[in-house]
């Protein structure tokens, strides 16, 4: 008869559980597939793969990326790593209803990619992109619609984060087409650059402790304002090159094209198109905007004047 030591039993079940261990991670995969006719019980191959971004995601590796293989509604989804979510030819769908469409909440060195991905709250979601940690967001041909009680974008960091935007359309939300509100401990750098921010409440607004700069885009037919610097008790900074700002204030006849708003906030504007808004420039509250002297502010209801010039150099 074998007799085997309590000791040695130990080493095997301290074996077998490594073993478990690193069978899991192996099962992340660095590429993952959805697709409308998928399984979150598969593996996410391309062969087999999941329905949801949600069933995908836990099992793709930190810096992987989820590709879509048809068009589909693939559900919200929280975001907790770096990670690419790639709707490729078809643009996947996210259906969002009473909820966020995406939720980020990842590492400080953590870069989070959506591309080619449609996001549509149906007149009831909350917010399109929730973010709130990460280092930083990258959205590239994304299209947010219709989510009624937040925002597009909404974009919280509680570090030094990014947001970057590109050929994208951000519309018909509740609130602000796109909202940059650094919480205490954070501060925010935006770019946008390309994109449609049409029919919401306000098209961007930016508070404390960010600096956003918007090139070549169209802001319009927002309720309200077309961009907003709005300024509590730190600096804000928006600079707006190259883009047309046209009929904002829909609802609002004290609406503006472009507001600087607050001791400590300042616009810079150059070779931009306002015009049609209620009021073009206005700096209130102490807030300053700066001109190059290449604006067309022209057909406003007030078209206002910028609080200084700047000379080309």
């Amino acid at each position: 008869m074998i007799h085997i030591s309590s000791k040695t039993m130990a080493l095997v079940f301290a074996g077998l559980a490594l073993l478990t261990i690193n069978a899991g991670a192996h099962a992340q995969a660095t590429r993952t597939w959805v697709s409308g006719v998928g399984d979150d019980a598969n593996p996410c191959s391309r062969t087999a793969p999941c329905k949801t971004f949600a069933g995908a995601i836990s099992k793709t590796a930190a810096k992987g990326v989820i590709s879509v293989l048809d068009p589909a509604g693939y559900g919200a989804v929280t975001i907790t790593k770096g990670i690419t979510i790639d709707g490729g030819a078809v643009m996947g769908s996210i259906l969002a209803s009473f909820t966020n469409g995406v939720n980020i909440s990842a590492g400080p060195t953590d870069v989070v990619r959506l591309r080619n991905i449609t996001l549509e709250g149906i007149s009831n979601g909350i917010s399109g992109v929730k973010f709130n940690t990460g280092s930083a967001l990258i959205l590239d041909n994304v299209r947010i619609h219709d989510f009624s009680s937040g925002h597009g974008v909404y974009f919280t960091p509680s570090g030094s984060s990014r947001l970057i935007i590109s050929d994208s359309v951000i519309s018909n939300q509740g609130g602000y087409g796109v909202y940059v509100q650094p919480n205490a401990t954070g501060f925010a750098t935006v770019s946008i650059e390309n994109t449609k921010l049409n029919n919401n409440s306000i098209g961007l607004e930016a508070d404390d402790r960010s600096s956003v700069s918007i090139n070549s885009s169209f802001i319009s037919h927002n309720g309200v304002h077309g961009v907003i610097a709005f300024s509590g008790s730190a600096p804000v900074e928006v600079v707006i090159n190259g883009s047309q700002i046209t009929n904002n204030g829909l609802t609002s006849t004290s609406g503006a094209g472009i507001r600087s708003q607050g001791a400590l906030a300042s616009v810079v504007i150059s070779d931009n198109i306002i015009s049609e808004n209620p009021r073009g420039i206005i700096a209130a509250g102490g807030g300053d905007v700066f001109s190059f002297g290449s604006n067309r502010v022209v057909s406003n209801t007030t078209d206002g004047s910028p609080s200084g010039v700047i000379t080309t150099r």
